[in-house]
């Protein structure tokens, strides 16, 4: 999988984590294990009642094993939006259950 990033190095990219986080910056480099680097990145923190909070993090390392999700962010759409008026539920972490746990339910 991590040859598949090498397209979005330098690009502007969203993380979504295991828990729930959503991370917006450039990706600076990543390793074999899908650490990776984001540089000038900033969390976006949603509510339901307040728009998208956005909290600047600068330089970030997020660790593999808490990556759910990249993806390249369109820069111009994400630039037209009004992050103030967004409402959204803040998402849930996911729960990864184990092989044994698996069993059991079958």
């Amino acid at each position: 999988m991590s040859s598949t990033l090498e397209p979005y190095v330098n690009r502007t990219v969203s993380v979504i984590t295991a828990d729930g986080r959503n991370i917006v910056g450039t990706l600076k480099g990543f390793d074999q294990t899908i650490n990776v680097i984001l540089d000038e990145s900033h969390e976006r923190v949603y509510s339901t009642t307040h728009g998208i909070e956005q909290v600047v993090l600068g330089l970030y390392i997020i660790r593999g094993d808490n990556i759910a999700v990249i993806g390249e962010l369109d820069e111009e759409l994400d630039s037209k939006l009004d992050f103030s008026s967004i409402k959204a539920e803040p998402l849930n972490p996911i729960i990864q259950i184990g092989r044994a746990s698996c069993r059991e339910r079958v």
